[in-house]
């Protein structure tokens, strides 16, 4: 049967508990672990590999870049940092189609030369993905010149707001290429609407937040829709419950915290799974 691995991605824990006393590596990672993740996501150097490792916590790797004389070295960092499956960030946002076609053909052939790691592409803002019709375009073209279809991260919360979306028509407008959704194997679930990238999964109180629970529904959508592809497979997901800190700019002062928030979300994520 398919498994959920749910991955903490230390960004969220960025000046964590305060930007003026923040956590220790140490501190995050147990706090990582006690929460009942399974690993953690970012950009892992091997010494935050060796020490998630002790604590057995497995790593999705993360890399960004346009550069192809690049690809070599980040990919072999995250690799010597224990990642098998590796996210990617491609791109600009000016790279134009047949650029990022050339540049995933290119990354690929090197990950494969490499040995042992599985790539994704994430759709994103400020990269060759940043519109779903870029997106498609690049998997459409990639699957095309290999016969293969491209692996993708998938970050709808990108696509709501550049379409401007109401919460009724997400999964209608969101979830259109099954294929591809079949085929992924990482999902960043931030809480988003149409105008905001990030909302507050909890308000001050503890209770979820209406935002979010306008959100909740496509979450499950997309949670079925994977799963009707890969039910009766013994494929790995794996979900990051994704709350960016103060300090990217992804959330208010104000607001919870991104931390409790990634772990309230963890929770809930956990129960779709286990009622799908």
């Amino acid at each position: 049967m398919a498994t959920l691995r749910h991955i903490a991605s230390l960004w969220s824990l960025r000046q964590y508990p305060t930007a003026e006393q923040p956590w220790s590596l140490e501190e995050q990672l147990d706090a990582v672990k006690a929460a009942g993740f399974d690993g953690i996501t970012g950009r892992i150097t091997p010494e935050v590999g060796i020490a998630a490792r002790e604590r057995g916590l497995m790593i999705v790797g993360y890399i960004s870049s346009s550069n192809p004389k690049e690809f070599k070295s980040l990919l072999e960092t995250q690799k010597s940092a224990g990642a098998r499956h590796v996210n990617v960030q491609l791109g600009d946002h000016d790279t134009l189609m047949d650029a990022a076609l050339l540049l995933t053909i290119q990354l690929f052939k090197i990950a494969e030369e490499i040995r042992d790691l599985e790539l994704s592409i994430e759709v994103h803002r400020d990269t060759c993905t940043e519109t779903p019709e870029k997106t498609y375009a690049l998997t459409d073209s990639y699957c095309e010149a290999t016969g293969r279809l491209l692996p993708v991260t998938w970050d709808f919360s990108h696509f709501a707001v550049v379409k401007h979306l109401a919460s009724d028509v997400f999964s209608e407008r969101l979830l259109v290429r099954p294929d591809l959704i079949h085929r992924s194997c990482q999902f960043h679930f931030r809480p988003f609407n149409g105008h905001h990238c990030q909302v507050p999964v909890t308000r001050a109180d503890g209770s979820l937040s209406s935002e979010f629970q306008q959100w909740l529904p496509f979450a499950r959508d997309t949670v079925q829709l994977w799963l009707d592809g890969n039910r009766e497979t013994n494929r790995e997901v794996f979900v990051v419950p994704e709350l960016g800190p103060v300090s990217s700019g992804y959330n208010l002062e104000q607001l919870p915290n991104s931390w409790d928030d990634a772990v309230r979300l963890r929770q809930i994520l956990q129960s779709l799974w286990q009622n799908r």
